[in-house]
């Protein structure tokens, strides 16, 4: 199997985790959100730590945590820790759907960070694209008489985290080990509250009342870092608009366990939102597809006519 295979066979399981991670973590929904992400937290910067201290690499974490770029790491920390709190927290009221809805939207959100931030120009496919999603925002808004605030807050959160890596000269392992790190220590400090009763409630055991919540807490890191690294190796082997397309699976997946295995309600106010966001997307991908293969007609051209005859 060529490299390029192997990137797509890894971002596909990558995203196939993401996407059906709502099944885990409804196992946990006898626990608080927070406390799930506590030992998220935990787990993950053991998990990493790991990982980065068999590659040789945990040298490279330390730099993210000095100076300028630990503010930065910080911020990104905050973003992440939020996006991570949200989806859980979808998953026990119920509102996977509107996780879905987020995920779905983040690449247009991405778009317009990009317009508003660094001023960057789009055609107009992708304004159309950005048009549909807030057409579709405000379809369920009326529609339903709620705001959709979990799929805006996911959008924006992640959306937020991806403008504040491009700060941060690190690969995405490197840099999420400094962020659950820096957030470690909130972890322990609200875990350790939980066990010596600090919090409303009285004392409460930390790693849940049996042995499968314990092995499942600890899982968690795992089913985070896992497909990081997964999604890392395949950035290095597949194409942006390949990568892109292949992100769908994730929100998709969402979708699917939201409506076939959690039962939740999809009204006709769904099916004309997510038929907008649907629309929206194959806009803004087919116009990536032309400009990836624009750019690498264009790289082949200027290959060729670097080549001399003699």
């Amino acid at each position: 199997m060529s490299e390029a295979g192997k990137g797509v066979l890894a971002m596909i399981a990558a995203c196939t985790f993401w996407g059906a991670s709502a099944l885990y973590y409804r196992l946990l929904d006898g626990l608080p959100a927070i406390e799930v992400l506590a030992h998220r937290t935990l787990w993950s910067a053991l998990f990493f730590g790991v990982v980065l201290a068999f590659q040789g690499r945990l040298g490279q974490v330390a730099r993210l945590l000095r100076g300028r770029r630990a503010a930065i790491t910080l911020t990104a920390a905050l973003m992440i820790s939020a996006n991570w709190f949200l989806f859980i927290f979808s998953v026990q009221i119920n509102h996977v759907m509107q996780a879905s809805l987020g995920y779905y939207i983040f690449p247009l959100v991405a778009v317009l960070i990009g317009v508003v931030v660094f001023r960057e120009r789009i055609g107009m496919a992708q304004a159309l694209a950005v048009a549909l999603a807030g057409a579709a925002v405000l379809v369920l808004a009326l529609g339903l008489g709620v705001t959709p605030w979990i799929s805006l807050a996911l959008a924006g959160s992640f959306g937020c985290y991806g403008l504040i890596k491009k700060w941060l000269d690190a690969g995405p392992v490197v840099s999420v080990t400094a962020e659950v790190l820096m957030l470690s220590p909130l972890a322990l400090a609200y875990l350790a509250g939980l066990g010596a009763g600090l919090w409303p409630g009285g004392p409460a055991p930390v790693f849940g009342a049996d042995a499968r919540t314990a092995l499942l807490l600890a899982f968690s890191g795992v089913l985070t870092g896992g497909p990081l690294i997964l999604f890392s190796y395949a950035a290095r082997r597949v194409n942006m608009a390949t990568m892109g397309l292949l992100q769908y699976i994730n929100p998709t997946l969402q979708f699917v366990v939201a409506t076939l295995v959690f039962a939740e309600p999809f009204t006709r106010w769904h099916l004309i939102a997510f038929a907008l966001i649907w629309t929206a997307l194959a806009i803004y991908s087919a116009a990536a597809l032309r400009q990836d293969r624009a750019a690498r007609r264009a790289a082949a051209s200027a290959g060729m006519s670097g080549i001399s005859v003699t």
